[in-house]
C-alpha cells in the first residue's frame, strides 16, 4: 500500500495529479478540502477560501498541527488501497505523515499568472477572485511561523518528488509515472 500526500501552490495541478492516480493508476483519494467542505455544510457556513483556512486552522489549533491529514490517513489505512491525500499545507502534517513511514509527500509548482488563468477555468467555488486576491491568498498561506497555519513554501521544501506544471497534461502525466516506477 503506498500514501502519498501532495502539496503545492494554489491552482498548479494537485487535482490533475490526483485526477490522473486514481483514474490511470487505481489511487483512492482523499481530500482536505471535502473533509472541510462537508463540516461547513454541517454547520450552515458558506464555503469560500477564508471559511475553509479559518476552520483548518480552528481544527489544528484545538486538536494538533497534523489533526485533518491524520484523520484522512486513518481512512486511507482503513481502506487498504494505494491512497493520496490532498492537499496537505502545514510542516505538522508533513511530520506526522512521515513518521507514520511508507508515506511519500509529492509537490507541484507553476507559473503564478498560468495558475490563475487556471482557476478561472476550474471555477470552483474559491475560484471567483480577481489576480490581486489570488496571489494575496497564495502570499498568507506560503509562510507561516504558527505550525497551526498553512505554510506551502515549507511543505514543498520537505516533499520527496517535485512537478513543474507549466506545460501540457501528458509532460505532467510523464513526471508523475517517472516517479510511481521509483515507488
Amino acid at each position: 500500500m503506498k500514501i502519498i500526500g501532495i502539496t503545492g501552490t494554489l491552482g498548479a495541478g494537485k487535482g490533475t495529479i490526483v485526477d490522473y492516480l486514481t483514474t490511470h493508476h487505481g489511487f483512492t483519494h482523499f481530500s482536505v478540502r471535502g473533509y472541510l467542505i462537508n463540516i461547513l455544510n454541517a454547520k450552515g457556513i458558506e464555503v469560500n477560501r477564508d471559511s475553509l483556512t479559518q476552520t483548518a486552522n480552528e481544527l489544528r489549533a484545538n486538536n494538533s498541527p497534523s489533526f485533518i491529514a491524520e484523520e484522512l490517513y486513518k481512512e486511507a489505512v482503513k481502506s487498504g488501497a494505494n491512497c493520496i491525500i490532498e492537499s496537505i499545507r502545514t510542516v505538522g502534517e508533513i511530520n506526522a505523515l512521515s513518521a507514520k513511514g511508507g508515506f511519500n509527500l509529492f509537490s507541484v509548482d507553476t507559473e503564478r499568472r498560468l495558475r490563475y488563468d487556471r482557476i478561472l477555468l476550474r471555477g470552483s467555488e474559491t475560484d471567483h477572485i480577481s489576480f490581486e486576491t489570488f496571489s494575496a491568498n497564495e502570499e498568507r498561506e506560503m509562510t507561516s511561523t504558527d505550525l497551526n497555519k498553512q505554510n506551502l513554501s515549507a511543505c514543498m521544501a520537505l516533499a520527496n518528488f517535485h512537478f513543474t506544471n507549466n506545460g501540457t497534461f501528458e509532460e505532467l502525466y510523464k513526471q508523475i509515472d517517472q516517479v510511481l516506477e521509483k515507488l
